[in-house]
């Protein structure tokens, strides 16, 4: 596998995560399983493979379970370094107050949201980030709906459902390439996607990449489940070492 030209990354962990209950009743969002594992698990694992070398967790809601489990990183071949937060702040505030943890702080990272896991090509992503010259470079998933789709003919009868297809849309699918100077831009408190994020566009700054591959975002009960199915037909469950409960329920 190429490695990446980014050889750090910043993982946003500290959220709450309410509608994912009863999971985060006791643990937080990033160490809910899919398929046995944790989320930050493949996470960690998918870093490593792509030639991430550092890697910043940023914590705030019960972190000490994310920091029992993924400890110094070495089981999973990287440098772990943990960014807690005193009070919550926000996406945007967190990922300033973490990247000041970044092993190098002027060099350009990877920026992944708590709740997703995927299996594309981050060293396509960052050669992409170094082509387009932005200073933000946003992955972006295809749309898919949560409903089955009517397929009706010109009379308006109903040929057929298609289950959740992908849409002509695409979304923030959580994953990122940051420049240094971006931090600065930052909100101390609040979501970079409210201010960051626009001003950057406003400038031509913020490029989109178009991902392939595997992607689920995991913001609910029925995400969850239907991840650990997605993980184990495709044969990419992580090794028992890095499991929490069993893979098959």
């Amino acid at each position: 596998m190429s490695a990446t030209l980014v050889t750090q990354a910043l993982i946003l962990a500290g959220g709450q995560a309410t509608r994912m209950r009863p999971y985060t009743d006791d643990a937080p969002k990033a160490m809910v399983p899919v398929a046995g594992a944790p989320i930050v698990g493949y996470q960690l694992a998918w870093l490593a493979d792509h030639g991430v070398k550092s890697v910043v967790i940023s914590g705030g809601y019960k972190h000490e379970m994310i920091s029992d489990y993924a400890g110094d990183g070495s089981r999973f071949g990287v440098e772990i370094r943990y960014a807690i937060e005193d009070e919550p702040l926000g996406r945007g505030g967190g990922l300033k107050f973490a990247a000041r943890r970044l092993a190098h702080p002027d060099a350009p990272f990877f920026v992944l949201n708590g709740d997703v896991i995927s299996t594309f090509s981050l060293a396509d992503l960052s050669a992409y980030h170094e082509e387009r010259g932005g200073a933000v470079t946003v992955a972006l998933s295809p749309y898919r709906s949560n409903w089955g789709v009517a397929d009706l003919d010109d009379k308006n009868r109903i040929r057929g459902f298609v289950q959740s297809p992908e849409l002509p849309y695409w979304i923030n699918a959580g994953i990122y390439v940051f420049n240094p100077e971006v931090v600065a831009m930052l909100p101390d408190k609040g979501d970079h996607e409210d201010s960051t994020f626009p001003r950057l566009a406003q400038d031509n700054r913020l490029i989109g990449y178009r991902i392939s591959g595997y992607w689920r975002g995991i913001d609910t009960v029925k995400d969850v489940m239907e991840a650990s199915k997605e993980v184990r037909n495709t044969g990419a469950l992580l090794a028992p070492e890095f499991q929490t409960t069993d893979p098959n329920t």
